[in-house]
């Protein structure tokens, strides 16, 4: 009922675990599988060791939780120490890479694949990051990054992860598929402040962060729906999936498969079984066979 082909790669069910939750050990990501994910993505990573950003980098209150971690991670030279392969795993693996420059897109690309993920996730769109002039923003430096990566990762796919804060994200979209994108994944955080008013300045060391959590998922939803119109490639929609009637939303928006980050917060690690139990739910209820038949059927 739920089983799902994204690019080639059969998925149990549609559910992705977002990047930066929880996928930055061998442990961890078998845990996942083992907790029905239909497939789990690493914590990004790039060309060098990062620390990230001063704490306080992340809260959460009512339905809103905000991050400006800043990309901490091992590097993916340690990563290909760590993992030494991905395609043994209890789930299939979606490596996340991102580079300060464009080259260096590439040179991460190339050690990624060597581990050999079933699709390589192309983060251009982290709002916690000073690239500079934003790639996410630009669909020319897209494009570019787009090739590179494809270039670099021999046969394995490609989805680049798209960011919401921007003025049109399907020329952006189009720009990444017209390059070779094999999947577009919808969407990173939106930007967001808070300020404790009793101590008159911004919770966040970093000031702004990144908005996730059920208060996105309006946003990811238009984002979705909006990509499905303009490209033919699949879509991973991301962005407050919390319920099973989240998932089927995105998937009535055009995603092919669901992302789930924030709501493992929520709802615990066991949140993807719940989701697809809530899917399946629906779909007994509405006599819906398989999720062919409701994808993208918000714009009939």
């Amino acid at each position: 009922m739920l089983k799902t082909n994204l690019c080639g790669i059969e998925l149990r069910n549609p559910t992705i675990l977002a990047s930066g939750i929880l996928g930055v050990t061998l442990d961890c990501v078998g845990r996942v599988g083992k907790n029905m994910a239909g497939a789990v993505t690493l914590k990004s990573v790039c060309h060098e060791e990062r620390q990230g950003n001063k704490n306080p980098a992340m809260f959460g209150y009512d339905n809103v939780f905000l991050n400006a971690v800043g990309l901490p991670g091992q590097g993916i030279d340690n990563a290909v120490n760590d993992f030494k392969r991905l395609d043994n795993l209890s789930a299939p693996v979606i490596g996340s890479i991102y580079g300060y420059k464009i080259e260096q897109f590439g040179q991460v690309a190339k050690k990624m694949a060597s581990l050999k993920p079933a699709m390589i996730e192309v983060n251009i769109s982290c709002p916690n990051l000073d690239y500079g002039k934003p790639y996410h923003a630009d669909a020319k430096l897209t494009a570019e990054i787009t090739k590179i990566v494809k270039k670099n990762s021999g046969k394995i796919p490609v989805s680049i992860k798209l960011s919401p804060n921007v003025h049109d994200i399907k020329e952006i979209a189009h720009a990444a598929e017209k390059a070779g994108a094999d999947a577009i994944t919808a969407i990173n955080t939106a930007t967001g402040m808070a300020i404790n008013i009793n101590a008159r300045k911004p919770i966040l060391a970093n000031k702004i962060g990144g908005v996730s959590g059920p208060a996105l998922k309006p946003i990811a939803v238009r984002c979705v729906y909006e990509i499905y119109e303009t490209v033919k490639i699949p879509i991973i929609g991301t962005g407050g999936v919390t319920y099973g009637k989240d998932a089927i939303e995105m998937i009535m928006a055009g995603s092919t498969a669901v992302g789930i980050g924030t709501g493992v917060y929520y709802r615990g690690i066991g949140i993807f079984k719940k989701v697809c139990n809530e899917m399946e739910s629906w779909m007994k209820k509405n006599n819906v066979k398989n999720l062919d038949e409701i994808r993208g059927c918000a714009h009939e």
